[in-house]
């Protein structure tokens, strides 16, 4: 049986069909800034990827960023690990531990140096010699990051901590948390937010699949499929901005009638995402949907240049 017969199996049996993954795979295109004729391309893709090795680090971090990634739809997040790619080492849903699990962590890097993909989550503690963050081993983070990182084919920083520094560095920063980049002195992928929507995850694992290389980047190498707007301008609230209708106190008529937040802090104008289109949840609902303004998750230090949070941008 071909893989990409075998994907859709398996989906078949989980209660979706091929129209469902056929329309996944087209918001995916749209996700991605792609002409609907690469629809066919991006299914492609998916079903016959060659499973791509991927190595998941999880440093300082409050496992948020697995969390949403575990909750990716079309695929599935077990399609997404077990078919898609190879998912070689992810502590925190691998079923060896210990000793075994950081066997399989070197082994991988041995086998696939140069070509597996590095996934960091968390920031990396840097004071005290790096002891605040320990791994299997007795290894600090930035032992392991320094070792891994060089040996990568691409390093996507999934999470606004690894791709900024995020909570741990916020200030005072006791314990000297820095990204990735600014501890490795690699560049990175950036997939920030707090949690960033793991479409935009999936995202930049397809782009690599469907033309061999990572996505197009902004200044702060996010990709721009995802990250090449502000929140502000897609906005379904941006009508109730431009004719200056907001609201001011959440327990509201205006609040109920879904009038901007710009007067209670929200940062969408100066925020890059696609949460207003791409959604949470199966494309539920995202913040600002369900009534709480924007905080500003994916921009670098948003913890301290964004708080307080209900204030407006001054």
């Amino acid at each position: 049986m071909s893989q990409g017969k075998d994907l859709l199996d398996k989906l078949a049996r989980k209660g979706i069909s091929r129209r469902d993954f056929m329309k996944y795979c087209g918001a995916l295109t749209a996700t991605l800034g792609l002409s609907s004729a690469y629809v066919p391309k991006v299914a492609a893709a998916i079903k016959k990827a060659s499973r791509l090795p991927v190595v998941w680090l999880t440093m300082a971090e409050c496992s948020g960023c697995i969390e949403a990634t575990l909750r990716t739809t079309y695929p599935w997040i077990d399609t997404l690990l077990l078919d898609i790619v190879s998912m070689d080492y992810l502590d925190m849903i691998m079923a060896p531990s210990g000793q075994a699990a950081e066997k399989s962590l070197h082994d991988s890097v041995l086998r696939n140096t140069g070509k597996f993909v590095l996934v960091v989550e968390g920031a990396i503690p840097t004071g005290a010699n790096g002891n605040f963050g320990t791994m299997g081993g007795g290894k600090t983070m930035v032992e392991v990051i320094k070792d891994v990182g060089p040996k990568a084919a691409a390093i996507i920083a999934i999470g606004t901590c690894s791709s900024y520094g995020g909570l741990p560095a916020a200030s005072p920063n006791p314990t000297q948390a820095k990204s990735v980049s600014e501890v490795t002195g690699l560049q990175t992928i950036n997939v920030p937010g707090c949690p960033p929507n793991p479409i935009n995850f999936v995202g930049t694992i397809v782009n690599y699949l469907l033309f061999g290389k990572m996505p197009a980047l902004d200044d702060k190498r996010r990709p721009l499929f995802a990250y090449g707007q502000i929140i502000h301008d897609q906005c379904p609230r941006r009508a109730h901005f431009d004719a200056h209708e907001f609201v001011t106190n959440f327990n509201s008529e205006e609040a109920r009638k879904g009038f901007c937040l710009y007067q209670m802090g929200c940062k969408g104008p100066q925020t890059h995402n696609n949460c207003a289109k791409v959604l949470f949840n199966e494309g539920t609902n995202w913040p600002v949907g369900a009534g709480h303004p924007c905080i500003g998750c994916s921009e670098p230090d948003f913890w301290d240049k964004e708080a307080p949070f209900f204030n407006p941008i001054s």
